[in-house]
């Protein structure tokens, strides 16, 4: 949450800056920031509540010179969306000028601290209040900005992120992270700061990632210098980026949610190259090969992940257990790193997470990790902390997400796990050569049943304006198809605000039943396999209280299409796959809604991309 952007270099830093803001908009857009230190050496900060937009037209008729600057977009944690509030902040002499993303838990008590030493505050920040504790910190030990912040960084308690200016100093920026991300780009001569690569693959694709405790100080035509908060000084690992500038563009799309819909079939090809060989009749995924005794004698697998990557996990836990006969369990992340967790050092633990910096995963991974387990990573950002922290993992090869609500994530997040099930069964000899070359044949030709569901999309769309009256809906669904219900209720209140809840099918008659009346809309996934005629006979039950029901059948059906008020058709597929392709129509439905009833689907209120705070 939150989005950082720095530059240091030869170039006009305020252009540079806002291409930036824009690129990272989809990680906070409450308000923006930009800091400059112009030619004369000023430090200028302006801010502006609301979208980049809004900052760029407060700017207009401001000095915004000068080839260094920072900036930033905040996703509100303290203190409401405001011009106040935004980043960046200043010190009380305003020498100083901080961006931050994260939380410093411990806020509270170095305000009142520093209070007390007659600093004032004008914001509701905790940032503000870090910046004061630099600022007073290096006054009162009479040492540079560098010792400063390591001090300061050693007594806050919390995550973060930060980026600092100081006035008469032009010539260097000083960055700092634990738990929130930052990577440092370098250029010709010129080096950028930025939460993750979106906005620097443009300029460069050498980067540096920083580790928890470390502080990078650029500066300008000398390079970077990474020091601990210890102050050891480390040596830099430059990387690589994979990433094309042509990924974070939306391609003729309306939205990025719409091209992330649709990317679905080809980011699924990608996910899958090099992992299933049908002329040897194998799958191979390296994190499982490598590690194949772990995986022999597991006494269990347990899943950790929040929201999305949650409901790919429960998709999980149904696969393994019926192909490789290993007990799973499926936790939401912010339970599990706080409860008196029972782990064996024959456990393994899979965190899932597209961003790989998921706040309470990476938590819930290092609780693991120190207590033993054997730690599997399942995300999509490489050279994020998830996948630096895990014993072995597998990357989902999507490319960037940049719609708030995820959906070429999930599909592949699924496929990850799918593969590794058939891969951990094989070795297991818990599943038939027969069943396992049909269900790797049927999983390599999930791309084109993809391709043929969003044919649909004209129809869905079509259909969808009645519903945008609707104020709550109910999914429905049974077996594999009951996470796919969970998550395609997810979609429709993320962006919509429609108020939505899965279910198990079964479980309507233990309560959500007296929801039903002629307003309520019901989505059923209701495909011909598993507890097909179950489910049928749980619809009835909707209709004989006059429920309108919109049901996900297998192409042909026509005993639910028979039942339903309108019935959206997808090819048929093995049970286990099913999820991957249910999944679409209801991401659509969700899209159009949402974009009928006039909401930005890539940005939705309240949220942003990548949870990195608590």
């Amino acid at each position: 949450m939150c989005g950082i952007i720095g530059y240091i270099g030869n170039r006009d830093a305020y252009s540079i800056l806002m291409k930036g803001l824009q690129r990272l908009e989809y990680r906070g857009y409450d308000s923006a920031g930009i800091a400059l230190i112009n030619p004369n050496n000023e430090l200028y900060v302006y801010k502006a509540k609301g979208k980049v937009s809004d900052l760029e037209q407060y700017v207009k008729d401001k000095d915004v010179s000068g080839t260094l600057g920072i900036a930033h977009t905040r996703w509100a944690t303290h203190g409401e969306p405001n011009d106040v509030n935004a980043h960046p902040h200043y010190s009380q002499s305003e020498n100083l000028a901080l961006i931050h993303n994260g939380i410093i838990e411990n806020y509270a008590i170095l305000k009142a601290e520093l209070m007390k030493h007659d600093y004032k505050f004008v914001s509701s920040t905790d940032t503000e209040v870090l910046v004061q504790f630099i600022e007073y910190l290096k006054t009162i030990h009479n040492t540079d900005l560098v010792t400063a912040v390591q001090m300061a960084l050693s007594q806050v308690v919390g995550a973060y992120a930060i980026a600092i200016l100081e006035k008469g100093n032009p010539d260097r920026i000083i960055a700092a992270r634990k738990s929130s991300p930052l990577v440092v780009g370098i250029g010709n001569d010129e080096y950028f700061l930025a939460s993750d690569a979106t906005p620097i693959v443009e300029y460069t694709n050498q980067v540096i990632y920083l580790d928890d405790n470390e502080i990078a100080v650029i500066r300008r035509h000398e390079g970077v210098k990474i020091v601990s908060i210890s102050n050891v000084e480390k040596s830099p690992q430059i990387q690589r980026l994979s990433l094309q500038l042509s990924e974070l563009e939306k391609g003729g799309y309306p939205h990025f949610m719409l091209k992330e819909i649709f990317e679905q079939p080809a980011t699924l090809r990608t996910c899958m190259s090099g992992r299933i060989n049908l002329e040897a009749n194998n799958v191979a995924l390296s994190g499982i090969i490598d590690n194949k005794e772990k995986f022999l004698k597991a006494r269990r697998i347990i899943i950790s992940a929040c929201g999305t990557s949650w409901h790919a996990g429960q998709v999980a836990m149904y696969l393994i257990e019926e192909l490789c006969r290993i007990p799973v369990t499926v936790e939401y992340s912010s339970e599990f790193r706080y409860r008196k967790s029972i782990l064996y050092k024959d456990d393994i633990v899979i965190v899932i997470s597209q961003s790989g910096e998921t706040a309470d995963t990476l938590a819930a991974a290092q609780m693991a990790k120190q207590q033993g387990a054997f730690l599997y990573g399942i995300c999509n950002v490489v050279g994020s902390s998830i996948p630096r922290l895990t014993d072995a993992g597998s990357y989902t090869h999507v490319g960037p997400e940049i719609g708030v609500a995820s959906t070429k994530a999930f599909s592949a997040q699924i496929t990850v796990l799918i593969l590794m099930a058939l891969n951990i069964a094989r070795e297991k000899a818990t599943i038939s050569e027969e069943r396992f070359l049909t269900l790797v044949k049927a999983l390599n030709d999930i791309p084109n049943k993809m391709k043929k569901t969003l044919q649909l999309n004209d129809y869905i769309k079509d259909f969808a304006k009645i519903f945008t009256y609707a104020r709550n809906f109910i999914y429905m669904g049974r077996g594999y198809n009951f996470p796919v219900a969970l998550e395609g209720a997810l979609k429709l209140k993320e962006i919509s605000y429609i108020h939505a809840e899965g279910y198990p099918a079964a479980e309507m008659k233990h309560g959500p039943i007296a929801l039903i009346d002629n307003e309520m809309p019901v989505v059923v996934i209701a495909t011909n396999k598993g507890t097909y005629e179950k489910i049928a006979s749980n619809i009835q039950e909707i209709k004989a209280r006059k429920g309108k029901v919109i049901a996900i059948v297998t192409e042909g059906d026509q005993m639910v299409k028979s039942i339903s008020d309108y019935c959206i058709e997808i090819p048929e597929t093995e049970e286990c796959l099913v999820p991957l392709v249910a999944s679409i129509p209801l991401q659509l439905l969700a899209y159009h809604i949402a974009v009928i009833k006039g909401h930005n689907v890539d940005q939705p209120r309240n949220l942003a991309k990548s949870v990195t705070v608590e």
